[in-house]
């Protein structure tokens, strides 16, 4: 069995089943799915679709990210917050035009069902953003975090990269699990369209939300799958630009 990590959709269909169609996906794969499938270009409803038939054939998990509270409160309450419109949230309504109050429903069910976080049996942590806690996850005050947190990340950066776990000063949030993986902060802000690590955290969010690619990355082997370029595959479209 594979498994896979996969980073911010933000809307992205087109990406989403090219990268998909590279991964030469199998039923005995697993699909770590990291947040925001929503938000960006024009086709989040029909990403939330094709995720709620793919989970039927193959194993998935489906991380909860920032983007996808503000359309899962959206679908609940009828309110449009006005930071989730302006970060995204336009398209996404535009994207819900003709989706049925029924199919809504199912989306809003499976928008409550999806996973704050994901620890697996090697003691992976999958998480959309990060979490402040030194004593991990399950000691968290608020799941906020978990959808917003860039510290973790910007930590993980600070690191000289030669540093060991057994060292005084390496971070206790670190310690607790074997690696890490995130979205919600694009690698394209430092200039790479690749998924990056520092100290352990891995980061897949590939920048599919502005100009980057859709990327995925298998947790055993690191080989790494990617689309085209988002623009690319939207070009009468701005995405989050």
């Amino acid at each position: 069995m594979r498994t896979f990590a996969i980073g911010d959709i933000h809307g992205g269909f087109k990406a989403l089943i090219q990268l998909l169609n590279t991964m030469e996906i199998t039923e005995e794969d697993q699909l770590i799915f990291l947040g925001d499938y929503v938000d960006g270009w024009s086709e989040s409803a029909q990403v939330i679709a094709f995720l709620m038939e793919l989970k039927e054939t193959f194993s998935c998990v489906f991380i909860k990210g920032n983007h996808d509270v503000w359309c899962e409160n959206w679908l609940e309450e009828g309110a449009v917050n006005p930071s989730w419109y302006i970060h995204g949230g336009k398209a996404t309504l535009g994207s819900y035009t003709d989706i049925s109050r029924e199919e809504k429903q199912k989306h809003l069910e499976f928008f409550k069902g999806m996973k704050p976080y994901f620890l697996d049996d090697n003691n992976r942590l999958f998480i959309h953003a990060g979490f402040t806690s030194m004593h991990g996850v399950g000691k968290e005050v608020s799941q906020d975090t978990f959808f917003y947190d860039r510290t973790l990340w910007e930590m993980a950066l600070a690191l000289n990269e030669h540093i060991k776990k057994d060292d005084p000063n390496y971070p206790n949030r670190l310690k607790h699990y074997s690696e890490i993986y995130i979205g919600h902060t694009p690698t394209t802000r430092y200039q790479s369209d690749l998924p990056m690590q520092a100290a352990g955290v891995w980061n897949i969010d590939t920048g599919a939300a502005f100009k980057g690619k859709l990327s995925a990355i298998n947790i055993d082997t690191k080989a790494v799958y990617q689309s085209d370029p988002l623009p690319d595959l939207y070009p009468d479209e701005k995405g989050r630009n």
